[in-house]
């Protein structure tokens, strides 16, 4: 390893790779090593535009390199993710982290023998307004997530659970930091071979409840998450880059309101993709823990199957029931 840097190549020149790509280069102590994807023609645009050359093979690539980010579709980030570790690479793979939970634990298994770092790119963890929650709500009741957006091609080979809503079930488990008690879901494919729009309730072994939206047919781009807790009430808007909060501890205090105060916050400069890849360098190089380990990223995974498995329960209650007719 370059000493005090880390050698990095990208798997896969797609909407994430190329962002992955350009991030390196711009991220202290990461140094792009090149990239590989299939579709040479798109490997070449992106390369030209960081910079750096295109292998020829995951193997070519892993050779040169300290470290991996796997931006391959989803139903390859498990086989490379493997192929990276048994190579002797420290691997940041975009979520989901695998398609089942067999294999995700074989991930867990695998990063714990190698002694390697293997980081899940579930972005919202690096974002200023989850840290600012986190420092506001500790004893959460009840969370509302919205994610939707309008309808595009990239990303439907998932579901939206996998595609969209992974991203707030991650983020709504690091806050309540409980077991999920009970699942119920309803969702609907409308535009590919899988659910374009999913609606959960969540309930926690602690007694939180999360109701979560996700559908990426919708007319606009909203990303929204409101908190009620025993500290207050506090709404993030992750399009805007917004948090206010009503309490009785910070903020501009509210005239007839018995002791409440309003605080607003906003973000122009943060970068999230940044802070992961900082991360991720930190945990490679200096020992730090990972952020968002491959446990982590199982945990979410589990949450986003118990979510398809809800739907696939309701829909069977709705056949049932003549609602919905059979497929």
């Amino acid at each position: 390893m370059t000493q005090g840097s880390l050698r990095v190549g990208v798997i896969g020149a797609g909407h994430f790779g190329r962002y992955h790509t350009l991030k390196v280069r711009s991220v202290p102590r990461e140094v792009l090593v090149g990239l590989f994807d299939p579709d040479t023609r798109r490997a070449a645009e992106v390369a030209k535009e960081a910079g750096c050359p295109v292998f020829e093979s995951v193997e070519d690539l892993l050779a040169q390199c300290d470290a991996v980010v796997v931006a391959a579709p989803a139903e390859f980030h498990f086989e490379l993710a493997v192929q990276a570790l048994r190579a002797g690479k420290h691997v940041l793979v975009e979520k989901p982290v695998a398609a089942t939970l067999e294999q995700a634990d074989f991930l867990v298994t695998l990063a714990d023998e190698t002694g390697l770092v293997c980081q899940v790119g579930h972005l919202l963890r690096y974002s200023a307004e989850h840290e600012a929650i986190t420092r506001r709500i500790t004893r959460p009741l009840y969370i509302e997530a919205t994610r939707i957006a309008p309808f595009k091609p990239r990303g439907t080979d998932v579901s939206v659970i996998l595609d969209l809503m992974i991203h707030d079930l991650d983020l709504v488990l690091a806050i309540v930091d409980s077991p999920i008690a009970q699942v119920d879901a309803l969702g609907a494919a409308v535009s590919s071979a899988h659910e374009d729009i999913a609606n959960a309730r969540v309930r926690f072994e602690n007694g939180c409840v999360a109701t979560i939206t996700a559908s990426r047919i919708s007319l606009k781009t909203e990303r929204r998450m409101r908190l009620f807790s025993e500290e207050g009430y506090l709404s993030a808007d992750f399009g805007k880059r917004e948090l206010t909060m009503i309490g009785k501890e910070r903020g501009i205090p509210l005239p007839g309101t018995g002791g409440f105060r309003r605080e607003a916050i906003s973000w122009k400069d943060h970068d999230s993709l940044h802070a992961e890849h900082e991360a991720f360098v930190a945990a490679c190089l200096d020992g730090a823990p990972v952020v968002v380990d491959v446990r982590a990223g199982r945990r979410a995974l589990a949450a986003a199957l118990a979510v398809a498995d809800g739907i696939e329960e309701s829909r069977r209650r709705m056949e049932m029931s003549g609602l919905i007719g059979v497929v």
